[in-house]
C-alpha cells in the first residue's frame, strides 16, 4: 500500500481482482450447469440417448484389415466384407466384458434374423473360445484382433460395440452399447430397415 492510498482504497482494489479473476469461473461454471441440465431433460423426454454415439467410421467404407481365426470361427477380412450381398452385423466382443457376456442372449436371438460376425478384442484366444462355449455362440464368423489395432481402425472405444454394414461394405450404423438395450435394439431393426434388411 502506498503512502496516498488508504485502506477502503486496498479493499476496493481486492474486490475488482475478485470479480475479474471469479467472473470467467463463474461464467464457465454456469454454462457446464446449463449443458448438464439441458442432457438430462433429453433423457428424460427421450431425444437423448448417451449410448447412442456415432463413430467417426459411420457412413464409410469398412477400414482396411484383415483378422485371424478365433476358434470355433473364421476370421475374416476387408474383402469379405465388401463382398456381401445381405447386411452384416459386426460385434466386438471379450470374455473379460460383463456387458458383453450380458448381450449374449440377445445376440443368440438375433442370429436367427441378422448374420453376426465376432471381433474378439484383445483377448486370450482360449478365454475367448471358453465364452463362446458356455454362453452361446451367436457368430457366423469370428475374428481376433489380439492387440486391438482392427478396433482402432474402426473407432472403437470399448466393449461392446456393434457395427451394420450394408452390402457393399458400408457401416450404415453403429452402437457402443450392449444389443440387450432396447433403444439400441430398436435402433439397429430401424437401420436394418433402411437397407432393406
Amino acid at each position: 500500500m502506498s503512502s496516498e492510498q488508504t485502506p477502503a482504497d486496498c479493499q476496493n482494489a481486492v474486490t475488482r481482482r475478485r470479480i475479474l479473476f471469479g467472473g470467467p469461473l463463474l461464467i464457465g461454471a454456469g454454462l457446464c450447469g446449463a449443458a448438464f441440465w439441458k442432457m438430462l431433460s433429453g433423457m428424460q423426454t427421450g431425444s437423448f440417448n448417451p449410448h447412442d454415439i456415432n463413430a467417426p467410421v459411420t457412413g464409410r467404407p469398412v477400414p482396411d484389415f484383415k483378422l485371424p481365426d478365433q476358434t470355433p470361427g473364421t476370421g475374416f477380412a476387408t474383402a469379405d466384407l465388401k463382398a456381401l450381398t445381405r447386411p452384416v452385423l459386426i460385434n466386438f466382443f471379450a470374455s473379460w466384458c460383463i456387458p458383453c457376456i450380458a448381450e449374449m442372449e440377445a445376440l443368440l436371438a438375433l442370429q436367427k434374423q441378422l448374420p453376426i460376425w465376432g471381433i474378439a478384442y484383445k483377448d486370450k484366444p482360449e478365454n475367448a473360445a471358453g465364452l463362446l462355449k458356455h454362453a452361446g455362440n451367436p457368430y457366423a464368423r469370428i475374428g481376433s484382433d489380439r492387440d486391438g489395432r482392427v478396433a482402432i481402425d474402426w473407432g472403437v472405444s470399448g466393449v461392446p460395440e456393434s457395427f451394420l454394414i450394408a452390402p457393399g461394405g458400408m457401416i450404415v450404423w453403429h452402437s457402443a452399447a450392449g444389443l440387450d438395450s432396447p433403444e439400441v435394439s430398436d435402433g439397429l431393426k430401424n437401420a436394418l430397415k433402411a437397407v432393406g434388411g
